[in-house]
C-alpha cells in the first residue's frame, strides 16, 4: 500500500475529473476551465453537448466520447494514452462525474494502473438540493435513481424507509408521480419530503411537505424538469419516561432476576437515557441527584 500524490512530475499523465454545470453556466468554476483548456483531451458523456460547453468558454481541447455504452472498449485506450503521458479530463453531461453518471470504471482502472487521479469540486445536484431542502443535511445517505420495478425496486425502497439518515434520490418528471406513491406505501403518508426541479435554472423551485400533501399537489400540478428528492429520515422512537418509583422497581427487578445492583442500575440508567450517577443516588435514596 503506498499514497497516491495527486501532483508528481512523472512519465505518465493524468486523470483529472471536472464537474460542469448542471444548469447555470456561471456556476463552471475558474479552475475546471483552465483544467479543460490545459488538457490534451477531454473525455465526454456526450460529445455534443460538452462540445457547446467548450466553445461557450472559447476551450478548443480535443473532444472524445466516453459513456455508458462503450466503457468496455474505451478504457484501454484512455488509460493507454494516460500511460503515455497525456492528460485526460473526464466530464460527463452535468455535474458530477460518477455521480449517476459514467466515471467511476474509469477511476478505478487509472488507479490500478497507478495513474493520478485528480478531483475537481464543483456542481452535483444532490447536495445543491439538500441544503436548501430545510430537512436536516446531516447524515444523509445519497442513492441516486432507484431500481425501476420488481423485486430491487421494493428491497431498496424498504431499505430507505428504515434509515434515519436523510436520504436523496433522483427521479425524471416521467417517473416521478409513481415514485411518490410508492415512497408513501413504504415510508408512510406523513413522511416530510422535498422536491427540487430544475435546479440553477431559471425555473429552479421547491416542494416541500409530507408526502400525501405532494402526491395531492401533482394531481393538479404536471412534473416538470429532473427532481431532486430529498426525504427525511425514520424518525426515532420516543421511550416512555419513567418514573423515579418505576425506575427503582425495575431494577429491583433485575436484582431479584440475579443482577449485580450496580449492573442492574446501569442497566437501567441506560435504558432511559440517564447518568449511571443519577439513578445510583436515586436508588440508594442518596441527596444531590443531577
Amino acid at each position: 500500500m503506498k499514497e497516491q500524490k495527486s501532483f508528481v512530475d512523472n512519465s505518465k499523465g493524468c486523470l483529472f475529473l471536472v464537474p460542469t454545470p448542471i444548469g447555470n453556466l456561471n456556476d463552471m468554476t475558474y479552475r475546471a476551465v483552465q483544467t479543460l483548456q490545459d488538457v490534451d483531451l477531454v473525455a465526454a458523456e456526450d460529445t455534443r453537448n460538452t462540445k457547446n460547453l467548450l466553445n461557450h468558454f472559447e476551450i478548443t481541447t480535443d473532444l472524445i466520447s466516453f459513456h455508458e455504452h462503450n466503457t468496455a472498449s474505451r478504457i484501454p485506450e484512455l488509460i493507454e494514452k494516460l500511460n503515455s503521458g497525456v492528460n485526460i479530463a473526464q466530464v460527463s453531461d452535468a455535474g458530477t462525474p460518477s455521480i449517476s453518471d459514467p466515471g467511476k470504471e474509469l477511476v478505478k482502472a487509472a488507479i490500478k494502473e497507478d495513474i493520478s487521479v485528480v478531483p475537481l469540486p464543483g456542481a452535483t445536484a444532490s447536495t445543491t438540493a439538500l441544503i436548501a431542502s430545510g430537512i436536516e443535511p446531516q447524515p444523509f445517505y445519497f442513492y441516486g435513481f432507484l431500481p425501476r420495478k420488481g423485486k430491487e425496486r421494493t428491497e431498496a425502497l424498504v431499505d430507505l424507509a428504515n434509515r434515519k439518515e436523510t436520504t436523496i434520490i433522483y427521479e425524471s418528471p416521467y417517473r416521478v408521480q409513481k415514485t411518490l406513491d410508492d415512497l408513501a406505501d413504504k415510508f408512510g403518508s406523513d413522511r416530510q419530503i422535498t422536491l427540487a426541479r430544475e435546479l440553477t435554472k431559471l425555473h429552479e423551485a421547491f416542494l416541500r411537505g409530507s408526502l400525501v400533501d405532494v402526491i395531492s399537489y401533482y394531481q393538479d400540478n404536471e412534473p416538470k424538469g429532473e427532481y431532486v428528492l430529498v426525504i427525511a429520515g425514520k424518525p426515532t422512537e420516543q421511550t416512555e419516561t419513567m418514573s423515579d418509583q418505576q425506575i427503582i422497581q425495575a431494577i429491583d427487578r433485575l436484582i431479584e432476576a440475579g443482577n449485580k445492583p450496580n449492573k442492574a442500575i446501569k442497566e437501567i440508567a441506560t435504558q432511559n437515557d440517564l447518568k449511571k450517577q443519577t439513578v445510583y443516588n436515586l436508588y440508594h435514596n442518596i441527596e444531590g441527584n443531577d
